[in-house]
């Protein structure tokens, strides 16, 4: 059994838990700026928490294929705003999506909990500042960056490639005074993987348990559904809701979401399977 502690706080991983999106950019791929100002953004993680969400995702950075990237100064005024509100109102966890050690350091210090990089703690200063803070990290798997990850990606192996890679991070990261039970795994559905990959990543999810730590999944409305399924963004919630079924039953932990309650349906008609086949 898993059981991530920041500070004071722990939350356990037995049963699979709900990790609302709340991202403040003009450009994201799916709520597309619908919650990037500040008003809306924390009507927004208010909304989330009532709908049952355990954690909820701050990111000021867009990480969608082709995104710019953002300055320091803006991503800090997007992100460490929204911090404090959730850590004065709710009594939730609070994660940063960054790949920035300024941002981590400041989002710490205004109340989150969890830190959350698609770039695995490979950006300058960013492994120091982590291990400094002593809180858990995600670190995600991603092949080359958000503006070219979606050229041609190619692996010998997918599955066996991104285990390799999670082993040179992990051991990163204890070499640099992070504890191995505050780490967290992120294959990085969509991000440098084409269809073909982003499916037999999912298919072959439960062979990331070898690594013993816990897994967090991304699959909300992203493109891997779209372009199966011919569904727009605003269209995605069906396949989005599969791949959290099939990902559970493959061994995630946390699921990242645009939606909450119907993630929650999933879960709970899954884990009331899961406990019937035990009686």
């Amino acid at each position: 059994m898993f059981k991530l502690k920041s500070g004071n706080k722990s939350l356990d991983l037995e049963s699979p838990i709900v990790m609302g999106i709340l991202n403040v950019t003009p450009d994201s791929f799916s709520d597309g700026g619908q919650f990037s100002s500040f008003k809306l953004a924390c009507n927004h993680a208010d909304e989330m928490v009532a709908q049952g969400a355990k954690c909820i995702d701050i990111g000021g950075e867009s990480t969608r294929p082709g995104a710019a990237e953002v300055t320091l100064e803006e991503e800090l005024s997007r992100v460490i705003p929204l911090v404090e509100y959730v850590a004065k109102h709710h009594d939730v966890w609070i994660s940063v999506d960054t790949s920035k050690a300024a941002v981590m350091e400041a989002a710490v210090k205004a109340g989150a909990h969890l830190i959350n990089d698609v770039r695995a703690l490979q950006e300058c200063g960013a492994l120091e500042a982590a291990a400094r803070l002593q809180v858990p990290v995600c670190l995600m798997h991603m092949q080359g960056q958000p503006r070219t990850m979606q050229a041609l990606p190619e692996y010998v192996d997918v599955v066996d490639d991104i285990k390799a890679f999670f082993e040179l991070r992990v051991q990163a990261c204890i070499d640099a005074g992070i504890k191995r039970e505050n780490i967290i795994l992120d294959p990085g559905f969509g991000f440098g993987k084409t269809l073909s990959h982003n499916y037999e990543l999912l298919n072959r999810l439960s062979e990331f348990k070898v690594l013993g730590l816990p897994m967090l999944i991304g699959l909300s409305r992203k493109s891997m559904m779209g372009n199966l399924l011919n569904r727009d963004v605003s269209e995605r919630l069906a396949g989005s809701l599969a791949g959290v079924l099939l990902a559970a039953q493959g061994g995630g932990h946390i699921f990242r979401v645009h939606d909450v309650p119907q993630t929650l349906d999933v879960l709970k008609v899954m884990k009331a399977t899961v406990h019937y086949e035990h009686v």
